[in-house]
């Protein structure tokens, strides 16, 4: 009777245990999903500050292209001014020069304007 009564309670205790296990084990469900639903957010995140990193990549990269198109014609403009600036100096100090330095100042200067010329 005794071991009767044993193996009854050991029945009971077995099925506590196996209920035990039942919940525990939907408890691990739950969780499992709780995880895989926060790591898909997480990606999903993820992605997004990504995707809008990349944007503003690009956006910042065509700025200092258009930057750099800018510099590039200024200094081509300046290139340009410059040899013809040394072109018209090379002519004023070549032969004859003091003549046609004479014909560009009287050109610049105003008729009404007095001027000294020194020679």
């Amino acid at each position: 009777m005794h071991l009767n009564k044993y193996a009854e309670g050991s029945k009971i205790f077995i099925n506590l245990k196996e209920d035990e296990l039942r919940e525990r084990n939907i408890v691990s469900k739950k969780e499992k999903n709780l995880l895989a639903v926060t790591y898909f957010l997480l990606k999903i995140c993820l992605f997004l500050l990504a995707f809008i990193s990349l944007i503003k990549i690009g956006n910042i990269t065509q700025l200092r292209i258009s930057r750099l198109k800018e510099i590039k014609d200024s200094y081509i403009y300046e290139k340009d001014r410059f040899k013809n600036l040394t072109n018209r100096l090379d002519n004023l100090l070549s032969h004859q020069g003091q003549q046609r330095f004479m014909k560009d100042q009287d050109q610049m200067i105003s008729h009404d304007v007095m001027r000294v010329i020194w020679r």
